[in-house]
């Protein structure tokens, strides 16, 4: 699932962000959850769905001109 780039590059991530240095496998661990999660919750919003948040927001004043 994660190359060992990435996994190199989440440990330096990780240790940058928290001054501590994690093991190869709780850099997979980590890095494979948080794929995990973007794929449970990211949905790409289509063409129509743009067009009526846009809708949405120029009736409720939402959107800045």
């Amino acid at each position: 699932m994660l190359s060992d780039e990435q996994i190199i590059k989440y440990q330096t991530l990780y240790k940058k962000r928290f001054g501590k240095e994690i093991s190869r496998e709780e850099a997979y661990e980590q890095g494979a959850k948080l794929i995990r999660l973007v794929q449970l919750i990211y949905k790409p919003m289509t063409e129509k769905e743009f067009e009526e948040l846009q809708e949405r927001r120029r009736r409720t004043g939402d959107l800045k001109n």
